[in-house]
């Protein structure tokens, strides 16, 4: 069976055929695209305990614009969980892919907390 499961990945392999990856896109880029925003909450126990910092996230968009997923890559977990529900929230114009079609993204974005 693990037999031809190898022969089947190798086959795929040799044929050129590419595994699915996401385009990445620069944060710049996918802030110019926003075309809805909802902004991340202090939350009143991280300011409370004086707690600041920065809390970056992978979002993903599909096709339409809307975000399928948000990932946490840093950050205090104080804050993460409302950057995780407003970025939720948020809505893209699409992004085109290199043949022009709508295409599905990756952009890492950051967040200051401060005072």
């Amino acid at each position: 069976m693990f037999r031809r499961f190898w022969f089947a990945i190798a086959v795929v392999c040799l044929a050129g055929v590419p595994l699915r990856a996401d385009m990445r896109v620069a944060a710049d880029d996918a802030l110019k695209a926003v075309v809805k925003k909802v902004d991340p909450v202090y939350p009143p126990i991280a300011k409370q305990m004086h707690v600041t910092g920065k809390v970056t996230v992978d979002v993903t968009v599909d096709t339409t614009g809307s975000v399928t997923d948000v990932k946490v890559t840093s950050g205090n977990a104080l804050l993460t969980p409302t950057v995780l529900d407003a970025v939720k929230k948020w809505k893209f114009t699409p992004f085109n892919g290199a043949t022009g079609e709508p295409t599905k993204v990756v952009a890492s974005i950051d967040f200051d907390f401060k005072f």
